[in-house]
């Protein structure tokens, strides 16, 4: 709900306001603004709850890992449209990885070809894909991984 639907929610009242033109929120500076600080905030509630809630230590890590990667791509958002896709995608593979073994690497295609459609939608140019994906894997495998996971 947090990481998700709040978020969510609030893109699909951005666009019906007129704050952005679609869910993708191409405006670098309105991404950084007004989008990212409200799904960091979410996504820390949540991890407030969770604590507060004494969840599994596997799923708090997994929420910190993506609030780490939510501020890395926050600087990087302000001068450079880095695809929060393929960060995402590779960032879920890293985390994988980092619970069941070295072996859920095999599905990295997954993520080259979530790059290509955000580069064949120019949505992206292949380097914002690709450095998309290194700072996901390395930023949310690292955070997961310092957790204990």
């Amino acid at each position: 709900m947090f990481a998700a639907l709040l978020p969510l929610a609030y893109i699909k009242y951005g666009i019906r306001s007129g704050k952005w033109a679609d869910r993708h929120v191409g405006n670098r500076r309105r991404r950084r603004l007004l989008l990212i600080p409200v799904i960091v905030a979410s996504v820390g509630a949540w991890i407030g709850c969770m604590l507060w809630l004494d969840v599994p230590r596997q799923m708090l890590a997994l929420v910190v890992a993506m609030l780490a990667t939510l501020a890395v791509l926050l600087p990087i958002t302000a001068f450079w449209k880095i695809s929060a896709h393929t960060s995402v995608a590779a960032g879920s593979l890293a985390i994988l990885a980092g619970a069941y073994g070295p072996l859920v690497w095999l599905a990295a295609p997954l993520v080259a070809v979530i790059g290509w459609s955000r580069v064949a939608l120019r949505g992206h140019t292949l380097a914002q894909a690709i450095a998309g994906g290194w700072v996901g894997a390395i930023v949310a495998g690292l955070s997961f991984l310092a957790m204990g996971m």
